[in-house]
């Protein structure tokens, strides 16, 4: 859904969220480094945007209504988000010559590296990182060649012979838009009859691909291919539309379940748990940077997005 027009801008958000966090708009104008009759104002054409009072102003000083409690959490959320998102791309952008070098499969790359880069960030603000985005064969062969210090996969195995580490679990779901006939359904999907429906799946050498065929192969079975793409979004823009299921990780769509556009599908026999993990050369153990940015990556309720 596109933004309305005008909306609130970042600075006003953030602004509001250090009055929650600091207790007074003096506070929070000192540390924004703005006088305390701008923040005012700033606050109050925040309420009259929003169409609330997010403030109750007394002789006092002032302190968040409910309403302005509620509304600082999600500004909190949308500046996460941001800095997230500043992260990944200052990261995307930085040349080889970077002193942190790291590649990611696509789903790991766009849901949780720019969260951890940001976590780095915050206490090697020094460090320059930049990140090569690919399926995980692709990953896996800039790690192999020394191109990277480090690499993130998912997979059901470690690629080749690097060294890894596992780092988070992951699991695969089908889904299918609301208006699909399996959206109707009261009884699981067998894995056979998920074998015998066209389906939008990831490209070869991808883990989700792999993890999926591994799965079908076990009980004798392999996939059927209705349309190929190597983008998570796509997959997702595709199974709106309607026509066919799609084969994607839990990760990429926890949003699109949660606000009703697409619907999982309960397989009954088909298990498609999968491991995010780290990889490396043998020759070249992570150093202390990398290995601090492993850290982060498992550290529970910073790292994952996972409950």
């Amino acid at each position: 859904m596109p933004l309305p027009d005008p909306h609130p801008d970042l600075a006003s958000l953030d602004l509001l969220v250090s009055v929650g966090e600091l207790g007074s708009i003096s506070a929070a104008a000192a540390a924004h480094r703005v006088s305390q009759p701008a923040a005012s104002m700033r606050l109050r054409s925040l309420e009259r945007l929003l169409h609330i009072s997010l403030l109750d102003r007394s002789t006092r000083g002032a302190r968040l209504t409910p309403a302005g409690m509620a509304t600082a959490e999600w500004a909190a959320a949308v500046l996460g988000d941001m800095r997230t998102l500043l992260a990944g791309t200052a990261a995307l952008r930085a040349d080889r010559g970077s002193q942190l070098r790291l590649a990611a499969s696509l789903t790991v790359a766009e849901y949780l590296v720019p969260r951890w880069l940001h976590l780095l960030a915050a206490e090697f603000p020094d460090t320059r990182v930049s990140l090569e985005m690919g399926n995980t064969a692709h990953v896996a062969e800039l790690v192999a060649r020394g191109e990277v210090d480090l690499g993130f996969v998912e997979g059901p195995r470690p690629p080749g012979r690097l060294r890894s580490r596992e780092l988070l679990a992951d699991e695969l779901v089908v889904v299918v838009a609301p208006g699909h006939p399996w959206s109707r359904r009261r009884r699981p999907i067998t894995a056979r009859q998920l074998a015998g429906t066209p389906l939008i799946l990831r490209e070869p050498g991808s883990g989700t691909r792999e993890v999926f065929t591994d799965a079908l192969g076990a009980r004798g079975l392999s996939a059927t291919s209705a349309m190929e793409l190597a983008s998570t979004t796509a997959i997702k823009a595709a199974a709106m539309g309607g026509t066919w299921p799609a084969v994607i990780s839990a990760l990429a769509v926890r949003s699109e379940l949660r606000a009703g556009q697409l619907v999982a599908i309960n397989c009954e026999d088909l298990r498609l748990a999968r491991t995010i993990r780290a990889i490396w050369a043998p020759h070249r153990p992570p150093s202390p940077t990398a290995s601090r940015l492993l850290s982060i990556a498992t550290r529970p309720g910073d790292g994952s997005v996972w409950p």
